[in-house]
């Protein structure tokens, strides 16, 4: 029995139940007359329309196959790398890399060049190379010290030897909020401890980071990497840094001034480095502080105490607080082993209760800026380990926390426009570390 196919249909069109077409209303003549204006129809196909399939094609094309040989494996070792995890032995690490190879174990443990690879350090890796039966081919490890220790197999022996390095240097940003102290800090987002020591110095003009700082304050450095064979193997300078403490903001730039020697500098061209250092000593704890009327611990008398004492275990390093000539070395009265030092002008320090002295500090002696003069110790009238510190004006005491410290010149005007546009990518690496959380994140 034939099937009947109804005809296609202009879906704007109804057909009411008797099959007649009904007349359109105005609100549907309308939108016919807006369709046909923009050149837009709507077509529709009834169901049950048959429609003829597309014609189509089988094509079969044979292709050829590809040819397989044999890979020596002599010729093409099989390279791996293995990390070195807590607690590795070489035997261990060599084993999880597919090395079954007793010789190439009593070569590592005889040969001395090649004894450097047993200074195994976590997170590093050694890359080996081996044959199908696991036999040592090769050998690449980075030392400690950033060399890179190459070890070859001579038919059956092995040839030890240090290779051209492949080395890089890149910056890395790191982020931190203090929680208690700065170490503790850096510790936490793994701040290698040359940076954290860099990054106090850098700011000890105007921070005293045993007294100064609070919870919640934070700091970004950006700072040199360097990397041997894709490893990093030290930290160089810091190139920029940020450091917000009490709700102040302070930075520093590294820049090379007219001797080619390295300094930093604020936004403004302002020389971060102050004439003195607020403390004599990068870590350590205030016990007295400048007063004209202290009881004293061993006179049992009230008396005027001019200076700063700071305890400190005994052999703490004492470091110069300005550039200067040393005016004085030796014992003093009460003072114990005792340093001055005559700096610019009318200023001169003085360092008291030293253990013992830095070899080449002597009277007439130039020192430097952080410079260790010295080492805590207990002589003198002393009831323990500390440092007593004064800080002079015109050979008159004055309280070195509350004075304003001179700062260092600052860069030279013709400078500054290049210094300018040195900086600027730094300030925004900067910048993007304040909207990140305190964490640690790298830059190439």
């Amino acid at each position: 029995m034939p099937v009947e196919t109804s005809k296609p249909r202009i879906l704007t069109q109804p057909t009411n139940p008797s099959g007649q077409r009904g007349r359109l209303g105005p609100g549907q003549w309308l939108a016919v007359l807006v369709l046909g204006l923009t050149g837009v129809a709507a077509f529709g196909i009834s169901p049950q329309t048959a429609i003829d399939a597309p014609p189509t094609t089988t094509v079969v094309t044979a292709l050829p196959m590809p040819t397989i040989s044999a890979v020596d494996m002599q010729d093409h070792p099989f390279w791996r790398e293995e990390r070195i995890q807590r607690g590795d032995t070489i035997g261990a690490v060599l084993a999880r890399a597919g090395v079954d190879d007793s010789a190439a174990l009593t070569f590592l443990r005889m040969d001395l060049r090649a004894r450097a690879v047993y200074q195994l350090k976590p997170g590093r890796s050694v890359r080996v190379a081996v044959d199908e039966g696991g036999r040592l081919e090769a050998l690449r490890f980075v030392t400690p010290t950033g060399d890179v220790l190459g070890i070859q197999r001579a038919n059956d022996a092995f040839v030890a030897s240090y290779e051209p390095v492949n080395e890089a240097v890149r910056l890395t940003l790191t982020s931190g909020e203090i929680t208690s102290s700065l170490f503790a800090t850096a510790d936490a987002i793994g701040l290698p401890d040359a940076v954290t020591v860099a990054l106090a110095d850098l700011f000890a003009g105007d921070i005293d980071f045993l007294q100064d700082l609070r919870r919640g304050d934070r700091f970004s450095v950006l700072y040199e990497t360097r990397y041997v064979e894709g490893e990093p193997v030290g930290t160089g300078r810091i190139v920029a840094a940020e450091f917000h403490n009490r709700g102040v903001s302070m930075s520093a730039y590294l820049w090379k001034d007219a001797e080619g020697n390295d300094a930093w500098y604020t936004l403004d061209g302002r020389s971060t480095r102050k004439a003195f250092l607020r403390s004599p000593m990068e870590f350590s704890r205030m016990t007295s502080g400048f007063s004209l009327a202290r009881f004293h611990p061993i006179l049992q008398a009230w008396r005027a105490h001019r200076g700063i004492d700071y305890a400190a275990p005994e052999g703490t390093p004492v470091r110069a607080t300005a550039d200067g000539v040393v005016a004085m070395v030796g014992t003093q009265n009460g003072y114990g082993n005792v340093i001055e030092v005559r700096h610019h002008g009318a200023f001169s320090t003085l360092y008291a209760h030293l253990s013992r002295f830095s070899p080449t500090v002597r009277a007439g002696s130039r020192v430097q800026q952080g410079e260790i003069i010295g080492y805590v110790g207990a002589t003198g009238w002393a009831t323990g380990p500390h440092l007593h510190y004064e800080f002079r004006v015109n050979d008159e005491a004055r309280d070195p926390l509350s004075i304003a410290q001179p700062t260092a010149g600052p860069m030279p005007a013709e400078s500054f426009g290049a210094f300018l546009a040195h900086i600027e990518p730094l300030a925004q690496q900067l910048a993007l570390a304040r909207e990140l959380p305190a964490r640690v994140a790298t830059s190439d």
